[in-house]
């Protein structure tokens, strides 16, 4: 009798369990980043809430076409990318809703914000100006409207136009200034090229030593990776290589940045937890993962930041608004590969 009376709590109990099991919180990133250090991220906000993350990795407009075609079903609770651009993209193919918070609003400044409501900056890259200390800064370069000076004829190394990072620049100059002079400048960027555009951002800093060129166009962040390296070698490099972080004057726009961003995917099961998501994401304890693990700078004023970074000196940074236009971003990919800038 008593065996009798254990097998039916095991009865009991059993399916008990399973139903817990499958009720335990979690929420479904669909996500753009491939860093390693995301995983600590999402490791920190389940220990903080209880809540599980199970992710889906792709391009970021594979997951938007994902999503769509997953319909009122989909799974899909945030939405990750990198490229202010892309993020648009996805609000324009109606896949994203407001994120309604107080909390995002609060922490994150209006220039690293959808005005919609529907995403926005957890962590910035500046696009910079970089050169070799010991030839010493080129004279008259402060602007990113001064890399199309004839005076800097063959001394330019920079990645190929197709790629977002240069589109995203270009997309920038194309608000501030126009098509004519946006043109004007991509012809002269063309004409300075000391080589043809290749490889990627480190490959284009790594030439200064060298002499190969004498200014290289590069992200932040690769710079920040080479100098955490424990590499001697890459800690040399680190040290020798100058930034200019352009368009500072007082009244100019500032340096053009790029971001990594987040939203609320517009059919979540799980809004809510979604959205503790979103907002955890903004905390000091995640800036500070995002940011010093993948040397970002953080969304969130004074936030930590890695100390690498901070070294290379402070900068006031242009919004996202210019980005927000996917129809300008593919204007400005036109006018850099008819003006030669392959």
């Amino acid at each position: 009798m008593f065996r009798r009376h254990l097998l039916a709590l095991a009865a009991v109990a059993v399916p008990a369990l399973a139903q817990a099991q499958q009720q335990q919180p979690e929420i479904n990133v669909y996500t753009a980043r491939h860093y390693d250090t995301d995983a600590q991220l999402y490791e920190a906000f389940t220990r903080a809430t209880g809540i599980r993350v199970r992710t889906i990795q792709a391009d970021a407009d594979q997951l938007v076409a994902r999503i769509r075609a997953e319909g009122a079903n989909s799974p899909a609770d945030v939405f990750i990318t990198v490229d202010a651009t892309r993020l648009a993209r996805a609000e324009q193919a109606g896949v994203l809703q407001r994120y309604n918070s107080q909390v995002i609003d609060q922490r994150v400044p209006a220039g690293l914000r959808d005005p919609n409501g529907e995403w926005f900056a957890i962590t910035m890259r500046g696009r910079v100006i970089m050169y070799d200390k010991q030839a010493g800064r080129p004279e008259g370069l402060n602007r990113y409207e001064d890399l199309a000076d004839p005076r800097f004829r063959g001394q330019i190394c920079v990645r190929a136009s197709n790629h977002p990072y240069n589109i995203a620049l270009a997309t920038s100059m194309l608000a501030a200034d126009g098509e004519a002079a946006t043109e004007a400048w991509a012809r002269g960027v063309a004409a300075n090229l000391a080589r043809p555009p290749q490889g990627g951002d480190r490959d284009q800093f790594r030439a200064l030593p060298s002499g190969q060129c004498r200014i290289a166009i590069s992200n932040t962040y690769y710079l920040g990776h080479v100098g955490k390296s424990e590499r001697p070698e890459d800690q040399a490099l680190f040290a020798r290589i100058g930034v200019i972080f352009p368009n500072q004057a007082a009244g100019d726009r500032g340096t053009h940045v790029n971001v990594s961003g987040a939203g609320l995917v517009k059919t979540s099961p799980h809004p809510e937890a979604a959205r503790r998501f979103l907002e955890f994401l903004v905390s000091d304890q995640a800036q500070e993962i995002l940011a010093q693990g993948n040397m970002e700078y953080p969304a969130v004023p004074g936030a930590p930041m890695h100390p690498l970074l901070r070294s290379m000196g402070e900068f006031r940074a242009e919004g996202i608004e210019p980005l927000r236009d996917p129809a300008r971003a593919a204007q400005a990919l036109q006018i850099m590969q008819r003006s030669g800038w392959r």
